[in-house]
C-alpha cells in the first residue's frame, strides 16, 4: 500500500501570477498551513525551472512568506521580452500560475484530508 498519492499542485495551494518586463512573479499559496512545508520541500526553484524549461527562464528565484504559508518564484526571461516586445498572446503571464499550478506534488496520506477539490484517487 502506497504511503503517499501524487496529484496536482492546484489540490494543494492556489496561485496569483503579475509581471514586470520580461519577469513574471508567481506566488503560492497553500490551502492549509499543514501543506506548506510539503510545498516547500517539493516546489523548489529547479522544480518550477523545469516546469517553465518551454519559455528558458534565465533564472528562477524564490521568496518564503511563511507566515502566510505562502511562497513567491521570480522567473526571469520568460514574457519574451514583455507585454511591447513579445509577440505571443499572453505577454502579461497572467496564466503561468496555472501551469505551475499543474506540477504534479506528493503527498501523504495523513495530509490527503487537507487538499482542496475532489478525490481524484
Amino acid at each position: 500500500m502506497s504511503t503517499h498519492i501524487e496529484v496536482p499542485l492546484y489540490r494543494a495551494a492556489h496561485g496569483r501570477t503579475g509581471d514586470k518586463g520580461d519577469r513574471s512573479n508567481i506566488s503560492v499559496i497553500a490551502w492549509h498551513p499543514d501543506l506548506y512545508p510539503l510545498l516547500i520541500e517539493q516546489i523548489t526553484p529547479e522544480a518550477v525551472a523545469a516546469q517553465f524549461r518551454h519559455r528558458a527562464p534565465t533564472q528562477v528565484q524564490r521568496f518564503l512568506l511563511p507566515k502566510l504559508h505562502a511562497m513567491n518564484f521570480v522567473l526571469d526571461g520568460v514574457l519574451d521580452g514583455g507585454v511591447n516586445d513579445a509577440l505571443n498572446l499572453d505577454t502579461h503571464g497572467k496564466a503561468l500560475s496555472f501551469l505551475l499550478l499543474d506540477l504534479p506534488i506528493r503527498v501523504p496520506n495523513e495530509l490527503v484530508d487537507k487538499l482542496a477539490g475532489p478525490d481524484e484517487t
